[in-house]
């Protein structure tokens, strides 16, 4: 007989909310009707980790804080028991959309790096990345670029698009990797890099477009023999770094070219365009053996007015898991949130005309709140539970308001959660091999539960 023990957060107010009753799989039961099953012989991709971006935003708000925030901060997203457990983050290579301002770490037109300095990252970033490596632990950082200095770039502009010229693939593939060597210096290492943040759009703020062909030739012809010269041959390479709805043919078009494939480790996808899970489908058919990563994964802007504003709802919760959910279930291997923390107003943040974004932990500089987000708990009935290295275990469930996903950690307990989209509650019977048990899902909740492998439970 299997034990379980569940946790709820919900619409109504529950914040990983353990539940009381007893919850138990028994054999001897045969049920019809709101069934979800859990195939523990269907096994499908690794799970590497959970994890945000480390922007300059974030950590401005939190060398703001006084130490007793810092520390709660820390625990809160990096501490494996009680916090999300975060070991799978990203950097921005100098400014991003979410720094203070515009910067770079060379002055213009220094084509040889003599003046390569991040001594901006040194004010906020670096000590903000120093303390969670003391919290969390296993942790993997991965860097991306959103665009190449100005004077290396057809337009001029560190904004608005523009592309990197010919003349400086070489120059900007060293000047990423002399970042990988500079932050070393300061104690911190990297496992990946992506090679352009949305390369397919001319955004507002920093950005830089590339074909799939330019990413490629860029990646096999610069990135990949640079990092290989210093040193770095163990530093994997993720493409793409965009939305979903382009995801398979670029991937496709990419390893078109010869050797690309043979150079990229994984493909980095956004989720800002909708579904479009068949594309992740159809990616993992060619290619299988590249994990997928959703590098990016936040709400705010312009898309609605449920996605505006600093502080999320339920209803952003429920954006999150549904989104968790999908990707999981069409093989995605990690999952990192943008902004860790953000202000009042959603930022600071520059050249952004849609205003700020909502983030797990919202640190108000006026009144010294610092507000844990229903997007917090949301994430947390994933990552608390899921560990690096759980398996994803095949499922199915009656209902399409009913999403759920299943897992094996490596010690062997089998984690479920389930996300009820409907506005009443549910009793659902789970069935595990022979085994049965009944659960009380309550309406507009995501809810984890944890199977223990035997008679004992196993939690963490």
């Amino acid at each position: 007989m299997r034990k379980v023990e569940g946790y709820i957060s919900s619409r109504a107010g529950k914040r990983l909310e353990k539940v009381e009753k007893e919850i138990k799989f028994e054999q001897g039961k045969y049920v019809e009707n709101e069934m979800i099953n859990i195939f523990p012989e269907r096994r499908y991709q690794e799970i590497l980790g959970f994890g945000g971006a480390f922007t300059e935003a974030s950590a401005y708000n939190y060398a703001r804080m006084d130490d007793e925030k810092k520390e709660k901060v820390l625990k809160a997203f990096f501490d494996k028991e009680e916090g999300l457990g975060y070991n799978f983050c990203r950097t921005h290579i100098h400014s991003c959309d979410f720094s203070l301002e515009q910067y770079t770490y060379i002055e213009e037109n220094d084509t040889e790096l003599k003046t390569f300095s991040i001594e901006q990252d040194q004010k906020y970033t670096i000590p903000f990345i120093q303390a969670a490596l003391e919290t969390s632990e296993g942790m993997i950082l991965f860097a991306s670029p959103w665009s190449p200095p100005a004077w290396m770039k057809s337009n001029g502009d560190m904004c608005r698009g523009g592309r990197l010229l010919d003349k400086y693939y070489g120059i900007w593939a060293d000047y990423m990797v002399r970042y990988i060597k500079e932050y070393e210096k300061e104690g911190i290492t990297f496992t990946a890099i992506t090679v352009e943040n949305e390369p397919g759009m001319p955004q507002a703020w920093e950005s830089c477009v590339y074909t799939a062909r330019e990413e490629a030739e860029f990646v096999h012809q610069y990135l990949r023999p640079a990092l290989d010269r210093a040193g770095y041959q163990n530093i994997k390479i993720m493409i793409w770094d965009f939305n979903k709805e382009f995801l398979y043919e670029r991937v496709r078009d990419s390893f078109h070219v010869p050797g690309v494939k043979d150079d990229v480790w994984g493909i980095a996808y956004h989720w800002y365009a909708g579904d479009h899970f068949a594309e992740m489908d159809m990616v993992h058919e060619l290619y299988g053996d590249k994990p997928m990563i959703l590098t990016e994964a936040g709400l705010g802007g312009a898309r609605g007015e449920a996605r505006r504003g600093a502080y999320s709802t339920w209803e952003n919760a429920e954006i999150y898991s549904r989104e968790l959910i999908g990707g999981f279930q069409h093989y995605m291997s990690a999952a990192v949130e943008w902004n860790l923390i953000l202000d009042e107003n959603g930022g600071p943040y520059h050249d952004r005309p849609m205003g700020g974004c909502k983030a797990p932990i919202i640190y108000n500089h006026e009144t010294g709140e610092l507000g844990i987000q229903p997007v917090y708990y949301a994430t947390a009935q994933f990552s608390r539970f899921i560990k690096r290295g759980a398996v994803r275990l095949g499922t199915s469930t009656f209902n399409e308001e009913m999403k759920a996903a299943a897992f094996e950690n490596p010690d062997g307990t089998v984690i479920l959660v389930i996300l009820n989209c409907m506005e009443n509650p549910y009793e659902v019977f789970v069935r595990l091999e022979d085994t049965i048990a009944e659960i009380f899902v309550p309406e507009k909740s995501v809810s984890t539960y944890v199977v223990s492998k035997d008679e004992s439970i196993k939690v963490g």
